[in-house]
């Protein structure tokens, strides 16, 4: 009841324990008449896929990434270049070429690579991502 008040990660992992015996079973999953198009968009995954990388991405698209310097739980960061949900594919080809980088190259000490390493060094105290890892 009232399914269009819960986030997907909780609907998902409502339906998962509720299949979890060896009998066939099944989540039904009720609503009010009146749905918001952010929850019409949530119930309409879940019918969807069981796929629960699928319905994480549907999560980030609906609700932002939040805040990851901050206490944001949602909410869409404002990127300079990109947008986290619809330039995946770009960003994934950005971190696959890091990784290339920094396997080749971990300290940046290369003379190619000093430029960057500069950079990041003078950002490295403006930022609290330094703290992270």
């Amino acid at each position: 009841e009232s399914a269009e008040k819960f986030g997907l990660s909780q609907l998902h992992q409502l339906r998962g324990r509720v299949g979890r015996g060896a009998d066939q079973s099944y989540c039904i999953l009720l609503t009010g008449n009146k749905l918001g198009h952010d929850a019409r968009e949530r119930l309409k995954i879940m019918v969807s896929t069981n796929d629960g990388f699928k319905i994480a991405e549907k999560d980030l698209e609906l609700r932002g990434p939040g805040d990851v310097e901050g206490t944001r739980q949602s909410g869409m960061i404002q990127f300079k270049l990109a947008n986290i949900v619809q330039d995946k594919a770009m960003l994934e080809a950005a971190r696959n070429v890091v990784a290339d980088l920094l396997e080749k190259d971990a300290q940046l000490i290369l003379a190619e690579h000093l430029p960057i390493r500069q950079y990041l060094l003078e950002r490295k105290d403006k930022t609290r991502w330094a703290r992270i890892a």
